[in-house]
This record gives C-alpha cells, structure tokens and sequence, in this order.
C-alpha cells in the first residue's frame, strides 16, 4: 500500500515550495498524493509559477477543493501518513492553531493532529508579530512542526534554485522521504 501525503498550498507567496514538492513526490513510487490548493493560491500559482490549476492538479494522485469539507482526506478513518502545508500563509497558520476548521486545508490539519500524524507547516511571513509567533508556539505544542524556509547558506548554495530544493529535499526527509536533492553538513573544509 502506498503511503499518502496530503500537500495544502495556500496564499503566502512562496508556492514554488509547494510545486517542487508535489515534483519530487512524485519520483516516489511508494508515494500516493493528496492536493488541496486555495483559492488564494491559485493566484500565486499563476502570479510567481505561471502554473494554473490544470497543470498544478495534474502534478497529484487526487485533487480536491478547498471547499470540500466531505472530502476522504477531513477524517480521521482515512489513513494518511503526513501533510505539508507548503507555503503556509499566517491566515492559515491561525485556523490551525486555533482549530477552526473552516476549509479543507485547516480541516485536514486538524485530523493530522488529533491523529497524532506529522504535519509540517512551511510559514511565510517577515517580520512576525506576537500573534503569529503565539499561534506557531501553538501548533508546535501540538505537536506540528513549523518549517520557515531559511536559506542554508553555511552549504555554499550558488542559485535560488539549489536553496529551494535544498527546503524541499528537507520537507521530504521530516515526512520520511529520500531526496537525491538534500545536502549535508560534512563540517568545516578549513579547521577554525
């Protein structure tokens, strides 16, 4: 049986993330994936990526509405294995933290956690104030981890490309998935 991941797209700016890893996801054979994009999303899909909804949908197993209240994937008697929000707008963050589980994005989340599954939240937002940085202390105490795409420059990363793939290739390893992409710290070339 193949394992399923759940990838949520919303509207932060950064939905690059989000289709690198529906990309690479897709190299798993063992991999089954469940997509929920935002309306929200949709328009940084077609504003940063030039990808519209046909092209984003067909990167996943299943699509769904973020309407789709009904949907397989808002109970927790459908197993799934992971969710990656990926980017995660600070709205969406909130409806997390807070369980209002008003959409499917928010409402899936909120199955990941009563269900004790991993649930990775790529936040977007710069500078953060109290409240955002209260609602992410809250979806850690949950038991979320919260993922803010920082650049690994200590890796010498020479393009913006290899420092997205680099984010992805680490989204991939805290859901359990081998990526060919991820660099590893093998210390310091020059003794200090």
């Amino acid at each position: 049986m193949k394992r399923r991941i759940v990838v949520a797209l919303t509207g932060a700016s950064g939905s690059i993330y989000g289709v690198r890893l529906l990309q690479e996801l897709q190299n798993a054979e063992d991999i089954e994936t469940h997509l929920i994009v935002s309306k929200a999303a949709y328009l940084n899909l077609s504003t940063e990526c030039e990808i519209d909804r046909k092209r984003i949908e067909s990167l996943a197993d299943v699509a769904y509405s973020d309407k789709d209240i009904g949907a397989p994937i808002a109970s927790g008697s459908f197993k799934t294995d992971a969710m990656v929000i990926a980017p995660c707008s600070m709205k969406t963050l909130a409806g997390v933290a807070t369980g209002l589980a008003g959409s499917l994005i928010t409402r899936a989340a909120d199955v990941v956690l009563k269900e004790r599954r991993r649930l990775l939240l790529l936040t977007r937002e710069a500078p953060l104030n109290l409240i955002h940085l209260r609602n992410m202390v809250t979806v850690t105490e949950m038991g979320g981890i919260v993922f803010p795409p920082v650049p690994a420059f200590y890796l010498g990363l020479d393009s913006l490309e290899a420092m997205i793939d680099q984010t992805v290739a680490r989204l991939l390893e805290l859901i359990g998935v081998e990526s060919p992409l991820l660099k590893r710290w093998e210390g310091l070339k020059k003794p200090l």
